[in-house]
């Protein structure tokens, strides 16, 4: 019986035995457990951080987002933001116009960007585009693409015609995304100051063409941006846009109801006007925009810029460039939606 409780005894001081707490240590830390902050900084026997569920994400993004809102909400009302004497405010572009495009331009059209190389770190340039797609959303894919796509995040300067900035609000939204007047002196002024200017030489007739005429560029008129280029020494980059045709195909112009209304056109398209709003949605069609290599102005005088023959030539050679560049992406391209 003494053995027995002997036995009973030993194996209840078994049974309730509990064990010690270990607390690993590592050299030149105290004797306290090391919090696991990070997958890379996690030991070996530790257990694994729990992944993040989608609750956790969806809070994440809506914190972050509540707090730029909020940030953005301070600067506003503390005035801490400047407006150049174009009317240019580079915190409201980079706040609110560029991220309201940036899913447009990436799920919508998925654009595709080569050749942002040829684009200068410093200094002005002037970008010259071939326009189309009845609402002129080429200008702002282009504008987005050079700031997100350029290591320097640059922004691009639109000159725009005077119908743009004679429309309510539209107007007062295009000088704070700082695009101005294509004339001579804003355009020169602001490749004089190392800005990046873009301009589009077929006008309404290029954005307006009918889709029986897609990617066929017009005339680029007398020559007008390639003297302020030659006369501010920047040079001239072609740009070719491949997508913009189809996001809205014109079939058919109800002129007097342009002129009535003192619009240089008034489209017909597959979805509007008889669907109303929902015409207004743009063809998801996949976009290519290709930045050429720059052509040099410097090896002209300044005065040339006044000669209509030197200026013809610079002005067809960069239309050609243009033209040929958007064959080029054509014949790459599946379909217009596909890419």
């Amino acid at each position: 019986m003494t053995e027995g409780a002997k036995v009973i005894r030993l194996d209840a001081n078994v049974e309730t035995r509990q064990p010690r707490p270990q607390t690993r240590r590592w050299p030149d830390q105290p004797a306290q457990a090391m919090p696991v902050t990070s997958l890379s900084e996690r030991r070996p026997g530790m257990p694994a951080p729990a992944p993040k569920t989608l609750t956790d994400i969806v809070r994440d993004a809506l914190g972050t987002q509540i707090e730029r809102t909020a940030e953005f909400a301070r600067r506003r009302l503390t005035g801490d933001y400047q407006i150049d004497e174009f009317g240019y405010d580079k915190h409201l572009l980079e706040s609110v116009i560029l991220p309201a495009l940036r899913p447009l331009s990436d799920y919508w059209f998925r654009v595709e960007v080569t050749g942002i190389e040829n684009v200068p770190a410093a200094g002005g340039a002037l970008l010259v585009a071939n326009h189309a797609g009845t609402v002129p959303l080429d200008g702002l894919m282009l504008q987005l693409a050079v700031h997100d796509k350029h290591p320097s995040s640059r922004t691009l300067r639109l000159l725009a015609a005077d119908l743009i900035f004679e429309l309510p609000m539209l107007g007062a939204l295009a000088r704070k995304a700082g695009h101005t007047l294509a004339c001579h002196p804003d355009a020169e002024r602001l490749l004089r100051s190392g800005h990046i200017a873009g301009v589009f030489p077929e006008g309404f007739k290029g954005v307006g063409k009918s889709y029986a005429d897609r990617y066929k560029l017009q005339r680029f008129g007398r020559g007008g941006f390639v003297s302020a280029a030659v006369r501010t020494g920047v040079p001239i980059i072609p740009v070719s846009i491949v997508g913009s045709e189809e996001i809205y195909p014109k079939l058919a112009d109800i002129k007097p109801l342009a002129r009535l209304l003192g619009l240089p056109y008034f489209p017909v398209t597959p979805t509007f006007p008889h669907l109303g709003l929902l015409g207004a949605v743009p063809v998801p069609s996949k976009w290519y925009i290709e930045f050429g290599e720059p052509i040099a102005t410097t090896a002209y005088e300044p005065e040339e810029a006044d000669d209509p023959m030197t200026m013809f030539e610079v002005t067809d050679q960069v239309r050609e460039t243009i033209q040929q560049t958007l064959y080029k992406l054509l014949a790459k391209r599946r379909n217009a939606v596909l890419g």
